[in-house]
Order: structure tokens, then C-alpha cells, then sequence
């Protein structure tokens, strides 16, 4: 379904044909019909950009041909239906070559054939339209200063980063420490930049074999190795005029880095099992949580392939160096969480939050979400406090007695969550937890018994 009416342009000099047109369409209430009867009226109003024109071939001022065109250089987006009484197949081909959508001769069938054409025409408005509001939606989405949330001066200094990558198509190296958002930041800058309306496709460099790196990059002819049953296209051609976003680059092999440098140089590459270039065009953004300057003098980088990378340098700050950011950050999270498991909104009690600004966050802004998702599961209240907020800290013993916990009360809460993440499934959850389900009875009948 469109979002507004189909604006259609009847043009039919034919009296009777102009009114069978007309009527045909008008029975559907979707459809906003208006009528011509020659080329020079039509041409005063297309301004009003209609959706579909169905233009009779033969009028008598001007060709079907000759208004096609111009109704293709004034708009491309408006579809164009021909009816003529004629069935010459070099004219049919000739006036689909100029952009025609459809071709109708005026035969018996000429109202089912109308309706199932244009039924065909919305059908395609309707998908291009929710693209569009699909992209925008994504391009609203990675808008980073919406998407990186955070007050503190080290996350302006990296709004001003991005600002100035978004100008250029230059090379962007992202650095940081584990959960920092890296490949956040590398969606926003693809998606506030020229090529937002490109792919962006991301890669985890440590996430493939060596052996299968150069496969899933550049693709492979079909039959150029056992198990090659097809051509496959790779990253590089995925992400032409986007994006290619290579995530963990500190850990590709030598082996390969040689051809990625080449293949960034030359802007080509060769897919394995052929001798045909294949031309790309995409911008380079790499992320990496090692120091690749050291890598290169450990011998474990190439100095060439890292020149050639660097481009603009964006390095992230750990959570524990922003301050205030961690209580904005909390609050996104936990009205996030709260919305998509449809439960009421939690807040965190100034005891939670002093807390949570005291920790250290070694799995920073990934470790913060899981961190509040758990305490708004394991809260009863309205208020999270810190007995909610189970930490990290290298000693399982220590959040307990920080918390003034008892183990009775420290069990209780970590089976009420993971019962709740496996729908009450007390089988699950004594697999999960690897407990007999007979124990997860007991200490239920026995908080049940607490509470009667």
C-alpha cells in the first residue's frame, strides 16, 4: 500500500476510450484520476508530477514517442503506460527502449490488463517508498551525535573527528579499547557521508580463517578450488561506492596483507581462480584494539600497508575516562531494554549510580549494557540499587558482601534471571546454571515459604 493516493493523468483524444479509462480507474478510491483529451494540456499540468500517465500513441498534436520523451526528461520517477490500437512489435520495442513501463493494445481485455499493470506500478511505488523511509530511518539511526550518546569533552573531541571524515572519502583508522563502539562510529561516518546511499559492510577480520580471508574479500571463480560449486562475489564488489569496514585489522596475516595493499592501490583486485581485474570503488574504514604502530615494529604489519590505512586517526576513549557518560549511557540502555521487553521504566536509585561511576568498566561501553540489562531483570522494585548491579570485579565473593547479600539471596536472584531469559524453563535454567532442577525447586518452595 502507497502512503497517499495514485495521482494517475488519463491522455486519450478518443471520447468514448477517454471515459473507459477514466471509469476503470476511478473505481478504485486509491486512485486520483484526471483527464486530458490532447498533448499541449497534459504538458501545462504534468508539473503536478502524477504517478502513472497512460498516453494514447496516436494524438493529434503531438507523437506518443515525442511526449514519452519528454516526460522522461521533465521526471523518470513517473511511470508511463502506452495505449494504441496498433500491435507493430518495432514500435512496442522502440517505445519500451524510451522508458515506457508498459505497452496495452485497445482489445476487449484492455480493462484487466490496465488494472494489473498499474496494481504492478504501485506495487513498485510502495516498495521504493518504504526503501526510502527505510534509509532514512537507518540514516536518523547512525545521525552520531543521536547515536554516540555522551556530554563528556573526550566524546565532542571525537564529534569533531567525525565531522571532518564525513567531507572526504579519506581512509579512517579507528582505535580503541574493547566495546568503545568502533563499529559504531564507523556507521555513523558511512552514513552521514556521500555514500550513505551505498552498502556498508563489515568485516571481522579475526573472525575468518587465514586460508578463506582472500575468498571472502575479493570472491572466487566457480571451480577454482575444491568446494568452489559457485562464483562467489566478495566484499570488495558487496561494498562498490559504500563502505568496506574491516574490524580487528591487526590480526590479518602478513600473508595477505600484501594483496590488500596492492588491492587499495591499484583500486582493483582479482578474485581467485581468474586473471580479470575487477575494478572497486570503496571507501576503507579499519578498526583495530592494538597498537598497529607497535605491530609494525614486532614485525606483525606492514609499515606500507599501515601508511596506507591510517588516514584519518580516531581513537576512542575507554568508559572510565568520560565521567558523566556512564549514567547518560545507563539511562539509554535501560529505557531501551525496558522498551523492547514491554515492563515499565526502571531508574537507577543514587546508590546505583554512585556505583556504577566508581567501577572501572574493563569491557566498557558493551560490558555498561549487559551490566544495567541484568539489573533491571533481577530488580523488583521501580528502583534499581546497587544489590541489582552485579560487577565484575575478579572476586565473585566481593560484590555479595558489598551488597550485604546473603548466598541464599545471591542464588535466588541469578536463578530468577536466568528463568526469566529461558521463559521459566527449569530445565534450561539447570542446564544453564548446572544445578539439578530438584535444587531450583527447593530454594523456590523455600522463598515461597518465606514470603506465606
Amino acid at each position: 500500500m502507497t502512503e497517499k493516493p495514485l495521482r494517475i493523468f488519463v491522455v486519450e483524444d478518443n471520447d468514448w476510450y477517454n471515459r473507459l479509462l477514466v471509469h476503470t480507474l476511478s473505481l478504485n478510491p486509491d486512485y486520483e484520476v484526471r483527464t486530458f483529451f490532447n498533448g499541449k494540456d497534459f504538458l501545462n499540468d504534468l508539473h503536478m508530477s502524477p504517478d502513472i500517465v497512460t498516453l494514447d500513441y496516436r494524438l493529434p498534436d503531438i507523437t506518443g514517442l515525442e511526449l514519452l520523451k519528454r516526460i522522461r526528461q521533465e521526471n523518470s520517477d513517473i511511470q508511463v503506460i502506452l495505449i494504441s490500437e496498433q500491435e507493430d512489435i518495432d514500435t512496442v520495442v522502440s517505445l519500451l527502449k524510451h522508458g515506457a513501463y508498459d505497452y496495452i493494445t485497445k482489445s476487449n481485455d484492455i480493462r484487466d490488463r490496465l488494472l494489473n499493470t498499474v496494481q504492478n506500478i504501485r506495487n513498485d511505488i510502495g516498495l521504493k517508498r518504504e526503501i526510502y523511509t527505510l534509509r532514512r530511518e537507518v540514516q536518523k539511526k547512525y545521525s552520531f551525535r543521536q547515536s554516540i550518546l555522551g556530554e563528556s569533552e573526550a566524546i565532542k573531541s571525537i564529534y569533531e573527528l567525525i565531522d571532518k571524515a564525513l567531507g572526504t572519502n579519506i581512509s579512517v583508522t579507528i582505535t580503541g579499547e574493547t566495546g568503545t563502539g568502533k563499529e559504531l562510529v564507523a556507521k555513523a561516518i558511512h552514513y552521514n557521508s556521500k555514500r550513505r546511499e551505498k552498502a556498508f559492510v563489515a568485516v571481522n577480520v579475526a573472525a575468518i580463517p587465514s586460508e578463506l580471508i582472500e575468498s571472502e574479500l575479493f570472491g572466487h571463480e566457480k571451480g577454482s578450488f575444491t568446494g568452489a560449486s559457485f562464483r562467489r562475489i566478495g566484499r570488495f564488489e558487496e561494498a562498490d561506492g559504500g563502505t568496506l569496514f574491516l574490524d580487528e585489522i591487526g590480526e590479518m596475516e602478513l600473508t595477505f596483507q600484501v594483496k590488500l595493499l596492492r588491492a587499495l592501490q591499484e583500486k582493483e583486485f582479482v578474485r581467485i581462480g581468474s586473471n580479470k581485474p575487477v575494478k572497486t570503488d570503496c571507501r576503507i574504514i579499519v578498526a583495530t584494539n592494538k597498537n598497529l604502530k607497535e605491530e609494525v615494529k614486532k614485525g606483525n604489519f606492514r609499515k606500507d600497508l599501515y601508511y596506507r590505512l591510517l588516514g584519518l586517526p580516531i581513537e576512542l576513549p575507554p568508559l572510565r575516562e568520560r565521567g558523566n557518560d556512564i549514567l547518560i549511557l545507563s539511562k539509554h540502555f535501560i529505557g531501551q531494554f525496558c522498551i523492547e521487553n514491554e515492563i515499565s521504566l526502571k531508574k537507577l536509585s543514587t546508590e546505583a549510580q554512585i556505583k556504577l561511576m566508581r567501577y572501572h568498566f574493563p569491557g566498557n561501553i558493551r560490558e555498561l549494557k549487559s551490566i544495567v540489562e541484568l539489573a533491571v531483570t533481577l530488580t523488583e522494585n521501580e528502583e534499581i540499587e546497587p544489590a541489582d548491579i552485579v560487577l565484575d570485579t575478579g572476586d565473585p565473593l566481593s560484590s555479595i558482601g558489598s551488597d550485604d547479600l546473603t548466598l541464599r539471596e545471591y542464588e535466588m536472584k541469578i536463578i530468577k534471571a536466568t528463568l526469566k531469559k529461558n521463559n521459566n524453563d527449569i530445565r534450561v535454567t539447570a542446564k544453564k546454571l548446572d544445578i539439578g532442577v530438584s535444587t531450583i525447586y527447593r530454594l523456590l518452595k523455600g522463598k515461597k515459604e518465606e514470603n506465606e
